[in-house]
Parts: structure tokens; C-alpha cells; sequence
């Protein structure tokens, strides 16, 4: 039994820096995909939309790969702080700036809904 738990700690030793960079690397790419749709969305809220969930969601894979690498508890800890703080400021930053947006009478590029001309589901289309 002990030999088995000394080859299940070298074994995730040698498996843990491969996988966190794997995962940084995956994060790092949603991140860059995320900026290509800034660039490609029509309208401020889409464009806000793209920006706040993909780079959100690559940051956290990002802290979560180099928390695969952390070397030490403290290092880990602190890897958890900052993806807290990351996820609680993101969304509410996101919602700050889409409430500024509409109160600013920002509307999108499709246009208001309900307003004739909409292209929206009519109740006779399916």
C-alpha cells in the first residue's frame, strides 16, 4: 500500500505541470477568441457580452492552470483570491457598464424590442 500511494504522488507530480500548462494554454486561446469577437459583434452589447464571459471563463482557466503548478499552499491561497475577486468584479463590472449603457438610451443594432419592423418570432411564424 505504501508503495502505491508513493507512485500515485510521482505520478501526479510528473502529470501536474503538463496539465496546468495544457490548462493555461486553453485558457490563454478563449481569451484570444473572446477578443476576435469584441472585433467582430455589431453592437456595444454584444460586443460586452463576448468580452465578459470569455475572458472571465479564460482568466479562470488561466488561475486554475498555474494553481496546477503552484508550488506551495500560499501561492495556492492567493491563486484563489484573486480568481474570487476576478469572478465577483467581472460580472458585476459587466453589469455596470450595460446598466450605464441602456440608461444612456443605448440601444442595440437590431433595434428596440416590440417595435414594428422587428425581426422577431411573430406568434404565426415557428
Amino acid at each position: 500500500m505504501a508503495d502505491f500511494v508513493l507512485l500515485a504522488g510521482n505520478t501526479w507530480e510528473t502529470v501536474r505541470f503538463p496539465l496546468g500548462g495544457a490548462v493555461c494554454l486553453f485558457g490563454a486561446i478563449l481569451c484570444v477568441i473572446g477578443t476576435i469577437g469584441v472585433m467582430r459583434f455589431p453592437d456595444f452589447y454584444t460586443r460586452l457580452h463576448a468580452a465578459s464571459i470569455t475572458d472571465t471563463s479564460g482568466a479562470f482557466l488561466v488561475l486554475a492552470g498555474m494553481a496546477l503548478m503552484a508550488p506551495s499552499w500560499l501561492v495556492l491561497v492567493k491563486l484563489f483570491c484573486m480568481l474570487g475577486f476576478l469572478v465577483l468584479t467581472s460580472a458585476t463590472g459587466s453589469h455596470a457598464l450595460a446598466n450605464a449603457a441602456h440608461t444612456a438610451g443605448l440601444q442595440p443594432k437590431i433595434g428596440p424590442v416590440g417595435q414594428a419592423g422587428h425581426q422577431d418570432h411573430e406568434e404565426g411564424d415557428h
